[in-house]
């Protein structure tokens, strides 16, 4: 399965406006590159509601037009809160069970269209169409299901016993959800939050990411497809500083759920104090690949190429490599050989290894980072510029070598195929070293000792750590970061905790009767 697991920096959700050229238009279905008919307009209410504007939507692979995407702002999105609000009461009053049954059957649809899925997400963003079809598709069916099945059989504890009362928790339906996602894996990452908040019992209100619209816009229908009621889960496009501003800053909003960047976190965390809205925040990450002397080389320069994983657009990669300095020379010859067989190419080729960044914006972005590591005197290992064979916006896998400690490369978020190399002595020099920044998302420690390895991640500050693996995410367990890179956990119970207001009920040791 493809790493694509979450938040990039740039363009993710409200506070970014790069995408595309505005335009005017009805905002209308269109018809896609591939012969893909999918509709550009909002979907509120169980139905199309096109915008007066438009904005212009291609595709990283070669530029070309995808549609132009209807550009909500607070007209719309008033719209569909009012929507979600007026769906929110006979949604809850199903319970769990039947609303499960309706979940299901979104699940099965989108298993029925997972290569239009993989396609379609392919052409907007740019992601491997093997991961696509193999991994990220099915996982979002398997959101779905998990979140459904979760709500019936496994929220809840036995009721216990204070003085003789019993106490009773409930996770009741809380209102409105207003979901902000981001564009590396869209569709994926938009259901770690959708399919929560419907089994949970809330309605929902969604605000893809500006550069990759097309999934949710599909993946609307297959619900309407599916019977979920009108109004129950809605889909408002367009800018984040436009649409995303106004949804999170709207008083008929319950939870607000947000993956991104810690600026556009800190601008929706200062709009939702104004309405006491609880939020929950998976943000960025700069996590380090440790690489202890007794690792197995092989496995540690495997797992650190697995970094460059989605071109390098996933927050919970280990760009930071920190290599015993024992072993560095060896490892450094080992992962650039297997870095060098990558193939950059055609995300549509089965044969690709690495695809282009998402947008021009991005790239950019990317590419100054690099640039800025050269004119400080960074040693650039391998890579470090764009890929003029293949043109627009492929960057080539790179490699910075030794650092400069707390310099720019180090310590922001890149979100590209760029990774760094530092060596260290001690465990105590690798634990500052991993340490060292604002981020706690994850971390890998590659080692070939379990209780080397343990003391190690018992003293690491990050949400989600690996242990000679990487990427194995069970929806079972927490999710989410220290520090900078996030606010609250998803998965399992925690995302319950989230959607649901949690209720305690005390009964008196004769229950419900009154008097003796």
């Amino acid at each position: 399965m493809t790493a694509t697991d979450a938040a990039g920096t740039a363009g993710a959700a409200a506070g970014n406006v790069g995408a595309g050229t505005e335009g005017a238009g009805a905002g209308t279905a269109t018809i896609m590159a591939g012969g893909i008919p999918v509709d550009t307009r909002h979907f509120i209410g169980g139905e199309r509601v096109a915008s007066p504007e438009t904005y212009r939507n291609t595709s990283p692979i070669d530029g070309g037009f995808l549609g132009d995407i209807s550009r909500g702002g607070e007209h719309e999105v008033d719209q569909a809160v009012v929507a979600a609000r007026e769906a929110f009461a006979a949604w809850a009053a199903l319970g769990p069970h039947k609303r499960g049954v309706i979940l299901h059957r979104i699940a099965d649809l989108v298993e029925q269209n997972l290569e239009t899925l993989a396609n379609i997400e392919t052409l907007d963003n740019g992601g491997l169409l093997r991961s696509n079809l193999r991994g990220v598709m099915p996982r979002v069916a398997h959101n779905i299901r998990f979140f459904a099945d979760y709500a019936i059989n496994d929220l809840g504890h036995p009721d216990f016993e204070t003085r003789g009362h019993t106490n009773h928790v409930t996770w009741d339906p809380s209102g409105v959800a207003a979901l902000i996602t981001p564009w590396n894996a869209p569709l994926m990452l938009a259901t770690w939050k959708i399919g929560p908040a419907l089994a949970a019992g809330d309605t929902v209100v969604l605000k893809p990411a500006e550069w990759t619209p097309l999934t949710a816009s599909f993946f609307a229908d297959l619900t309407k497809q599916a019977g979920l009621p009108a109004g129950v889960f809605n889909v408002v496009q367009g800018y984040g500083k436009e649409a995303g501003a106004a949804l999170v800053a709207h008083p008929g909003i319950s939870r607000i759920s947000f993956t991104g960047s810690v600026p556009t976190a800190k601008t929706i965390a200062k709009a939702a104090a104004d309405n006491l809205t609880p939020t929950s925040f998976e943000l960025g990450g700069k996590s380090p690949c440790i690489v202890l002397a007794d690792a197995d080389l092989e496995l540690a320069a495997s797992l650190a190429v697995e970094q460059y994983d989605n071109a390098g657009q996933v927050c919970l990669s280990g760009t930071r490599i920190l290599v015993h300095e024992d072993i560095a020379e060896a490892f450094a010859e080992a992962f650039t050989k297997k870095a060098q067989s990558l193939k950059q190419g055609d995300p549509r080729d089965p044969e690709s290894d690495i695809g282009p960044q998402v947008h021009v914006t991005h790239f950019e972005r990317i590419k100054g980072f690099v640039d800025r590591a050269r004119q400080e005197g960074q040693s650039v290992l391998m890579g470090g510029e764009p890929n003029d064979e293949l043109g627009g916006l492929y960057f080539k896998p790179t490699l910075i070598n030794d650092p400069t400690p707390g310099s720019e490369i180090v310590t922001q978020e890149v979100f590209g195929p760029v990774l760094t190399m530092q060596t260290f002595a001690t465990d105590d020099e690798a634990i500052d070293l991993a340490n060292g920044t604002e981020f706690g998302l994850a971390a890998v420690v590659v080692s070939g000792d379990r209780d080397h390895a343990k003391t190690i991640t018992d003293r690491l500050v990050a949400g989600t750590i690996w242990v000679n693996c990487f990427f194995v995410r069970d929806l079972r367990a927490p999710f989410g970061g220290s520090k900078k890179s996030g606010v609250g956990r998803e998965g399992g119970t925690w995302s319950f905790d989230f959607y649901a207001d949690v209720k305690n009920t005390v009964v008196a040791p004769n229950g419900w009767k009154t008097g003796s």
